[in-house]
């Protein structure tokens, strides 16, 4: 049941209980009583409305109003002073209309309760007449004198005071807005489920990255990923291989959202199952990984992936760079060395091939694997970060912890970017120690 300002011939306001709606709505339509608490206990009682609120103002008056139950109108019952004009509106016609989709029924349940009905319901329809035309205007297409825009069942009731309201039922115009109310509530529940939702895989995602880290005796490492949306598909982990080899990854899942991050999680599930596989054959692992990954996606989709062996016995590094970005690897003399692509990108192509290479590390040098995330950041006059900006964040931060030295990285980044993150950012950081 709704409530309205307008007339029976004019097409009812309805709105939507609740808040930060795009549309405008009636706050109170003011209904002026002789006695607030008997026409209070009415409300309640005779009509089933519900207490909107009860307060004493400032000046001692009583504030009170009522509501229907569903909250779309707010009826304020008010006392006017004795002798103002708003005495002389105790008893009239008020211009609020209730609209309900079956007035008899209405009528039969209310008139039980002793409510008094001005006539029975009946059908009523309301038209519009046509004026004349202005002098050398177009005549109307219709030759029809009058256009029917309201018709439904109609009745008037009355309060205590004798105060009448109309009671109406649909018309099409109120159908219409009664149909594009609900589908309005329903967008809003969809939305809500729908964020409800990205918010649990935000949490399982969050899971699915790395939780303890396998000590190590001649490297300080760490990851991170933060990402731009609820879920992403960027992917970094840390996989022990035995006989003191930790294995560092990081990839890159062609696409965002939901999509993204269900190829990212497919990604880690291959690589996670197919370790034990591999070894001492880590190329054999990558052909599985990218076989495995063109059955089980969509054509088209990729990832690109960096796979890195250290082995903390002889500080020796053996990887493979699948169409990643360049690993930095800033030696103890502050040079810089990249490490580029071996492979071609995972997925694409069921005949492949990768070639692992070997770097020698020593006390002192820091490797970095990263997402273009992280390089392609842009402030607000479209400049990019880039690998020198990186490079140098790189070089002024080497000093710190791994883990510290990644929060630097990301404050940096997000600080450059003034907060628009439109990208996962992910970053390994593994430091080689004495």
């Amino acid at each position: 049941m709704g409530a309205s300002s307008s007339h029976p011939g004019e097409s009812p306001i309805t709105s939507l209980p609740g808040r930060n709606h795009p549309h405008l709505r009636i706050h109170a339509v003011n209904i002026f009583v002789r006695d607030q608490e008997r026409s209070l206990r009415f409300y309640l009682g005779q009509l089933g409305f519900e207490l909107a609120f009860d307060a004493r103002l400032q000046s001692g008056k009583r504030w009170v109003a009522v509501s229907p139950p569903d909250g779309s109108a707010v009826l304020t019952l008010v006392v006017p002073d004795p002798g103002s004009e708003e005495c002389k509106l105790i008893g009239r016609p008020t211009p609020v209309v209730f609209v309900t989709e079956d007035v008899p029924a209405k009528y039969r349940e209310w008139s039980k309760r002793g409510v008094r009905f001005r006539h029975t319901p009946r059908l009523r329809r309301v038209k519009f007449e046509h004026t004349a035309p202005a002098q050398g205007a177009a005549a109307p297409r219709s030759d029809s004198r009058q256009t029917p825009i309201w018709g439904g069942v109609f009745t008037r009731f009355e309060d205590i005071d004798r105060n009448s309201f109309a009671l109406v039922s649909f018309d099409e115009v109120t159908r219409e807005l009664e149909a594009r109310r609900r589908a309005i509530a329903e967008k809003l529940e969809a939305d809500r489920r729908a964020a409800q939702e990205l918010e649990i895989a935000k949490r399982v995602q969050a899971h699915l990255f790395p939780q303890t880290l396998p000590s190590l005796a001649t490297l300080d490492y760490s990851g991170v990923c933060i990402q731009a949306r609820e879920v992403g598909g960027d992917y970094y982990d840390f996989l022990p291989r035995g006989h003191s080899r930790l294995g560092l990854l990081i990839g890159d899942v062609s696409g965002k959202g939901i999509a993204a991050a269900l190829l990212m999680a497919n990604l880690q599930a291959i690589l996670r199952s197919h370790t034990a596989i591999a070894e001492d054959q880590p190329e054999r692992l990558l052909r599985s990984v990218n076989h495995f990954f063109c059955q089980n996606t969509a054509e088209g989709a990729y990832a690109t992936l960096f796979v890195a062996v250290y082995d903390d016995l002889v500080r020796r590094l053996r990887y493979a760079n699948c169409g990643h970005l360049p690993a930095l690897l800033l030696r103890a003399g502050g040079n810089i060395e990249r490490l580029s692509s071996t492979a071609t990108v995972l997925g694409l192509f069921d005949e492949w091939e990768c070639a692992f290479e070997e770097q020698q590390l020593s006390p002192g040098d820091t490797l970095m694997l990263y997402t273009d995330g992280v390089t392609e950041s842009f402030n607000p006059a479209g400049e990019e970060f880039g690998e020198d900006r990186l490079v140098e964040t790189l070089r002024r931060h080497r000093d710190l912890p791994s883990q510290a030295l990644l929060a630097a990285i990301v404050d940096e980044v997000q600080r450059f970017s003034a907060g628009d993150q439109r990208d996962d950012i992910t970053l390994i950081v593994g430091k080689c120690t004495s």
